[in-house]
């Protein structure tokens, strides 16, 4: 079972060394190494890393914040991990094996409560939006013409004299704009 390795630290200057070093002793055969912040989400190397991965193989590192900069971002990785059928270890973080039937415990009861800490935010923000609805609170983009344009567009395609082309022209908006208009 071939062990990649991930290495990462966020700043130029900082070396990668120690970590290349202990993902070595513990087996590591070809270790990714980058210097980028955790919250960049275009990291090159691990997403290398991550395409080297097949199954039986295992992904090691040093420790959780070197991987992912979330939970969310975790769960993701490992989600990407394990459809390749691959396995997870992080050095630091022993309950983050997921090798082990104990680690795999571990990471399905995070996996449930991020999915529902997801259902409590979705939760309040639709109540949110309610509650907003219910004050008058306009939802959305506001209107690209002003109420006085809208009656005076209506009324000028009523009379029949103009096209919506002509009047999406003269208001400075696009036709859908206008034949959203109802008429």
């Amino acid at each position: 079972m071939p062990i990649f390795a991930y290495a990462r630290v966020s700043i130029d200057g900082q070396s990668v060394d120690a970590q290349v070093k202990a993902l070595r002793a513990a087996g590591a055969e070809r270790v990714f190494k980058e210097t980028s912040s955790g919250a960049s989400s275009d990291r090159a190397q691990l997403r290398r890393a991550l395409g080297a991965l097949s199954k039986g193989d295992v992904l090691l590192v040093t420790r959780l914040d070197r991987l992912a900069r979330s939970t969310r971002d975790l769960l993701n990785i490992l989600d990407t991990i394990g459809k390749a059928g691959a396995g997870f270890r992080s050095l630091a973080d022993v309950w983050a094996d997921t090798t082990t039937p104990h680690g795999r415990l571990m990471l399905t009861v995070l996996t449930g409560l991020a999915e529902f800490e997801r259902e409590l935010i979705r939760a309040r923000t639709s109540e949110g939006r309610s509650r907003a609805k219910a004050r008058g609170v306009h939802m959305g983009r506001p209107p690209k013409l002003t109420r006085h344009q809208r009656e005076e567009a209506l009324c000028e395609l009523a009379k029949g004299e103009v096209t919506q082309a002509e009047l999406a022209q003269r208001f400075n908006v696009s036709r859908s704009t206008i034949s959203r208009l109802g008429i």
